[in-house]
């Protein structure tokens, strides 16, 4: 398995604003630091998003720079 720490810090280098973690179930979460307008809200972005593993997190991170555009 990956080393944690580097994962998350290339994360959060990588996709400023949002908060990396992992759960004790393996689960990868990102959350923003800030918050939401509805109409953010409203065109797709997410203030949570969850993944399996950290390149699946990656994905989903970069899809939220341009929300609405993703295969969602």
């Amino acid at each position: 398995m990956a080393d944690f720490a580097a994962d998350k810090a290339t994360l959060e280098s990588d996709f400023p604003g949002w908060v990396v973690w992992r759960s004790d179930a393996g689960h990868w979460y990102a959350t923003r630091a800030g918050s939401l307008t509805d109409q953010q809200i409203q065109a797709g972005q997410a203030m949570t998003v969850a993944a399996e593993a950290p390149e699946t997190l990656r994905l989903l991170l970069a899809e939220q720079e341009h929300p609405g555009e993703g295969a969602g």
